[in-house]
């Protein structure tokens, strides 16, 4: 039986062009299109959909507020259209937090163009997302209280030595599950963090300034030979890839232009196995949501080095591709719920 669909979008033209897309594959169909957000939630409630496809700017009614209401009363799994902007990288983002699985970006020139590469990308991104564990959409993202820390310490001192880095590498449904851990790290986190997340150029920057407004540890979008320091987060850039560099005393992060051998941009195997060779056995990695296999090669390399490698459980993953791929390999130390590394992390590092 076909993967049914609702496709929501006020432009005629770029609902023709997908759901032609969509249905020249048979696994898939479309069974309505809605112009506004509030004719997809009575459309929602009406045809029962495997997956929504949602425009985030619409008259009537927005994409998020219409997202809103169909996860509060018939939640189903949702994949966002977002422009590619920085203004719609926020909006993308507040769907997300909001239930939202995973987004594609808005583009007529690639769906006009037909090629083969864009139109089977999006198809199988509609059947990941429909897929996905939609229990976890509803789920809301809190920040925790500063209370909950116990009282801050001298940083390096409090931390296991075998650890030199944190770094954290998602996909599909990662931008939550990283808002969740890194809200909870206290102020006195006593290692450099990084997150290697696959999202496109436009989002990281939006990504790094969403979350530098939520932890209390200060967040940033990576730039060349950035300085590697406790107290700070950095996020990968996306269409880049990112490395490390050990230099007399410290290390940077370099960053380096796409690399079209690579499926990902950025990718979590490289920035893993560049670790691997930097930092040798002292890194702590977590692998989270996200469809496909990215990172289990780079967490070999860790393993190797005696690196610690904890991976996300499959019944708090929107997508268990990542670290399912790191699990059956029997790579993963630790096996965690999306709620429970916060409590570990304090614990590894004695906080």
């Amino acid at each position: 039986m076909p993967i049914k669909i609702l496709v929501v979008d006020d432009s005629s033209f770029f609902c023709q062009q997908l759901t032609q897309i969509l249905n020249s594959d048979p696994e898939l169909k479309v069974i309505g299109i809605a112009s506004n957000g509030k004719e997809a939630i009575s459309k929602a409630r009406e045809l029962k959909p495997d997956v929504i496809t949602m425009d985030i700017e619409m008259p009537v009614m927005d994409g998020i507020t219409a997202l809103k209401e169909i996860m509060k009363t018939d939640p189903v799994p949702v994949l966002m259209i977002s422009s590619l902007t920085y203004e719609g990288a926020k909006l993308t983002l507040d769907a997300m937090e909001a239930g939202a699985v995973d987004f594609l970006l808005k583009s007529y020139e690639s769906l006009s163009n037909d090629s083969a590469n864009n139109t089977q990308g999006l198809r199988e991104k509609v059947k990941a997302v429909a897929r996905s564990n939609k229990k976890v959409s509803v789920s809301p993202v809190t920040t925790p209280a500063k209370s909950s820390f116990i009282k801050p310490s001298t940083a390096v001192s409090s931390s296991p030595k075998k650890h030199q880095i944190l770094i954290l590498g998602a996909s599909t449904g990662g931008p939550v599950v990283v808002q969740k851990i890194l809200t909870a790290l206290p102020p006195n986190f006593p290692v450099p963090v990084v997150v290697v997340q696959h999202m496109p150029a436009t989002f990281t920057g939006a990504f790094a300034s969403r979350l530098n407004g939520l932890c209390q540890l200060r967040v940033e979008e990576a730039t060349d030979q950035a300085t590697l320091e406790p107290g700070k987060i950095l996020i990968a850039p996306g269409g880049k890839q990112f490395y490390f560099e050990k230099r007399p005393g410290f290390s940077v992060v370099r960053i380096r232009p796409e690399d079209s051998r690579v499926n990902y941009q950025p990718c979590v195997d490289v920035s893993f196995a560049s670790a691997a060779k930097t930092f040798d056995g002292a890194v702590l990695a977590l692998i989270l949501t996200g469809m496909g296999a990215d990172g289990k090669e780079g967490a070999r390399l860790l393993k190797q080095k005696n690196a610690s490698i904890w991976a996300q459980d499959e019944a708090s993953c929107v997508v268990y591709g990542m670290p399912m791929a790191v699990v059956n390999e029997g790579l993963a130390d630790k096996i965690l719920d999306m709620d429970d590394f916060a409590m570990h992390l304090q614990r590894e590092f004695k906080l």
